[in-house]
């Protein structure tokens, strides 16, 4: 993959990323098509976007700090 280079932005594999891997994808000019090269996700950056974000979905409240519980 010597053709392939890093993007603008530095965009996750959702793939990778749902498996709590933190993994940059490459960025091809010529086709516009980022890929990781780990799992060999490969995609738009539509797709791409669409796809982190179902994943930010997972990690909405990371911040949150619950300190009340009901199981009742």
């Amino acid at each position: 993959m010597a053709q392939l280079g890093k993007g603008k932005l530095n965009y996750r594999c959702p793939s990778c990323f749902m498996r709590d891997l933190d993994i940059d994808m490459f960025y091809n000019k010529d086709t516009g098509i980022y890929s990781c090269i780990r799992c060999q996700y490969r995609g738009t950056e539509e797709d791409v976007l669409e796809k982190n974000e179902m994943v930010r979905f997972r990690y909405r409240d990371r911040a949150k700090r619950f300190t009340k519980f009901d199981f009742d």
